[in-house]
């Protein structure tokens, strides 16, 4: 199969039969499947997509609400194309740039193209302004040199999308987990529509929960492999602080003769060393569970791109 469209839906019934047949229409004579997953909806999506699925339409229906990250990765297991695209079912995404996007891909030979919406059809203050401010600080931190992250519009060489390990709410980082696995990408302009129907499940009080990702995945680029090197790191510089504290007081007190019992700085010198003993011994647990990670599901550590042998020559 050529092509595997994913599509996270909840609480869209008026919004999926419109979708769906722009899909239809987009990818005609393409050799497609439609993925469309139902996040634990409470209205009646799941009984309009019956109405209007065809014979490469496939529905995944969650018995609950576990969230866009859950959502995209298991329309992402259950995908089988040479190629994935993902976006959502709000019809603000217009399938109608998707075969653009499959051209781009094929002929770049990259692994993943991502859309940008140019023309974003959303209001500035709760919408647009934080998502340049968030777009900012996620390329500026990450250095994966993107325009936006919050374009769900995206397609991916099938060995990308199915190593991404989504969950939680990570699905706001797919470039960055991308590059992770040394995935090369582009950018494209894509169309982006107003919302006509249902409410938008965004809103600016996910901002703290973006920042608690973001955070997440700088560790996973920076400290995923070896996070000796960050906590054992602070851990020797908080205790030789708290050490050199400590070292001058005693001195002072047999200098001086003076009681240094009960000081702030005593007291600092003496958490200082605590904390970095503990960061040591979080660094040395999660070597451990690193290693665990790796060893016990005989994962490697790297990715091969590619196995060449020469012929022998005469």
């Amino acid at each position: 199969m050529k092509l595997s469209v994913v599509v996270s839906l909840y609480n869209e019934e008026d919004n999926v039969i419109p979708l769906c047949e722009k899909e239809y229409e987009a990818l005609e004579g393409i050799d497609y499947e439609l993925i469309l997953v139902d996040d634990g909806s409470s209205d009646k999506t799941v009984e309009n997509v019956k109405k209007v699925a065809n014979e490469r339409t496939k529905l995944l229906i969650f018995n609950k609400n576990h969230g866009q990250s859950t959502a995209m990765q298991a329309g992402i297991d259950a995908a089988e194309g040479e190629y994935i695209v993902t976006m959502d079912g709000d019809l603000q995404n217009d399938p109608a740039d998707i075969p653009t996007m499959l051209a781009k891909l094929e002929e770049s030979g990259l692994d993943v193209v991502a859309g940008v919406r140019a023309n974003r059809q959303d209001g500035f203050v709760l919408r647009k302004f934080p998502s340049k401010i968030a777009n900012w600080i996620i390329r500026n931190t990450t250095d994966v040199r993107l325009s936006d992250y919050g374009c769900s519009l995206r397609i991916y060489k099938k060995d990308i999308a199915k190593n991404l390990g989504l969950y939680g709410e990570l699905h706001r980082f797919i470039p960055v987990l991308a590059k992770l696995q040394g995935a090369k990408m582009t950018e494209v302009d894509v169309r982006h529509h107003a919302r006509m129907h249902g409410e938008s499940k965004y809103g600016i009080n996910r901002t703290f929960r973006v920042m608690a990702d973001l955070i997440l995945m700088i560790f996973f680029q920076k400290y995923f492999r070896r996070p000796m090197h960050l906590f054992g790191g602070w851990g020797i510089i908080t205790f030789i602080v708290g050490f050199l504290i400590n070292l001058y007081l005693v001195i002072y007190k047999f200098w001086t003769g003076e009681d240094i019992w009960g000081r702030p700085l005593l007291l600092l010198g003496s958490i200082l060393i605590l904390a970095g003993i503990q960061f040591v011994t979080v660094g040395i647990i999660a070597e451990l569970m690193m290693r665990t990670y790796y060893e016990s599901q005989n994962k490697k550590v790297y990715r091969l791109k590619e196995t060449f042998i020469g012929e022998q020559k005469a």
